[in-house]
């Protein structure tokens, strides 16, 4: 498994450097991809018949998703997300009235469909937005590489201790444990301190801290958020996409959560 994981990392993390170092359009496809691809994951767990058989409008979905993500780009300063979201309900709500006639079920499969797209393309657009600000290639690569580093300490730890972990939360993901939240605390906060002030010379140490404090305690959430869409449709990986690594819901678990928190804190220090 590990060697599948090195081997699949060493493919992709060349790939997703060159589009983040060109940014602009190249950084959106790329978001938008593993957006599309992540929101396909989620729409297929959610229409196993053991998490309740629904019928997300996939196709609806996916374009909400894509929309999202792409409006970033011409959506600085975010006044257009309101009004997008607003046109997003009222249309998806008129097809959910086309749909009723064919199934009694309409009313739930519109509410998970933008559910799911508003929980993916929201967070997601995050990343376009984050890398068209003012230094934003740093502050991409700050949040990625400290995301890394938090998932690996926490990954490493809890496989060196093995039985004598205590989990965390294990009706959600039996194999996480508050050792290893520990491991990828400590790693993500030293991180932190060395990559910050190298990479945001305007960043203070306090400030710097801070971020690593705050993303060692959010990306675990992001990652057991989506452990719950897995747990309840009984599955151990959201897709098989990458190999060692599952599929694209999995690898963007974390960063969901911690892109956001990087763009708001890079808007509220002026980065």
């Amino acid at each position: 498994m590990l060697k599948q994981r090195v081997l699949s990392a060493a493919v992709l993390i060349p790939f997703a450097i060159g589009f983040l170092y060109l940014g602009g359009w190249w950084f959106a496809a790329l978001v938008a991809l593993v957006s599309l691809l992540a929101g396909y994951e989620a729409f297929a767990m959610l229409r196993r018949p053991d998490c309740g058989g629904h019928e997300p409008f996939v196709w609806w979905g996916e374009a909400v998703l894509l929309l999202l993500v792409i409006s970033a780009m011409f959506d600085g300063d975010g006044r257009l997300y309101f009004p997008l979201v607003t046109g997003i309900l009222l249309v998806t709500l008129s097809y959910a009235l086309f749909r009723y006639p064919r199934t009694h079920r309409a009313a739930t499969d519109w509410a998970i469909t933008i559910a799911v797209a508003l929980y993916l393309g929201t967070f997601m657009r995050y990343g376009v937005l984050l890398r068209n600000r003012s230094h934003g290639l740093e502050w991409v690569a700050v949040g990625l590489v400290l995301t890394w580093i938090i998932d690996s300490g926490a990954y490493f730890v809890g496989m060196a201790l093995g039985e004598k972990r205590h989990p965390l939360a294990p009706q959600l993901s039996p194999k996480k444990s508050k050792e290893g939240v520990i491991g990828g605390t400590v790693s993500g906060i030293l991180a932190a301190l060395l990559l910050v002030p190298w990479l945001l010379p305007h960043v203070s140490r306090q400030q710097a801290l801070l971020l690593g404090v705050l993303l060692s305690i959010i990306a675990p959430v992001g990652d057991l958020v989506e452990s719950m869409f897995k747990r309840q449709c009984n599955l151990k990986d959201s897709g098989r996409l990458i190999p060692g690594h599952g599929g694209a819901f999995d690898r963007i678990d974390s960063l969901l959560f911690v892109v956001p928190t990087v763009y708001w804190l890079a808007v509220w220090w002026g980065g």
